[in-house]
């Protein structure tokens, strides 16, 4: 009986690794369908690259997707304690230059995760 519950608990860890693999390959999907079709998606992305070469050397507040953050991104650099400054950027990248209480650090980032970049208000 501990043999049958033992290979069923098996079978049930290699579903749920199957399943939490697949989000991310749809999202790599709908990532190349957009590029493929021209869809909003891929029309978001050229606004967000637009915007950010223009505000490049700039302290920015960046948002990120829900399921793609951050922690310094998010929570130290969009504060008054830290900042987030654009150094680079290309057709699916942004190199950032994160100031946190912590220290300063460059971060690579998929412009895919970014929701929303704006100036800050100083």
């Amino acid at each position: 009986m501990e043999y049958i519950a033992f290979v069923f608990g098996i079978f049930g860890l290699m579903a749920y690794l199957q399943l939490s693999s697949l989000k991310n390959r749809m999202t790599a999907l709908e990532d190349q369908l957009a590029r493929i079709s021209g869809t909003p998606q891929a029309e978001d992305r050229a606004a967000l690259r637009k915007a950010a070469m223009e505000y490049a050397g700039k302290p920015v507040i960046i948002e990120q997707k829900e399921d793609q953050q951050d922690v310094d991104v998010m929570m130290y650099g969009n504060t008054r304690y830290g900042s987030n400054t654009i150094l680079d950027v290309d057709g699916e990248w942004m190199l950032l230059h994160v100031c946190t209480p912590r220290g300063e650090k460059d971060k690579l980032i998929r412009l895919g995760s970014i929701q929303r970049i704006s100036l800050t208000k100083e």
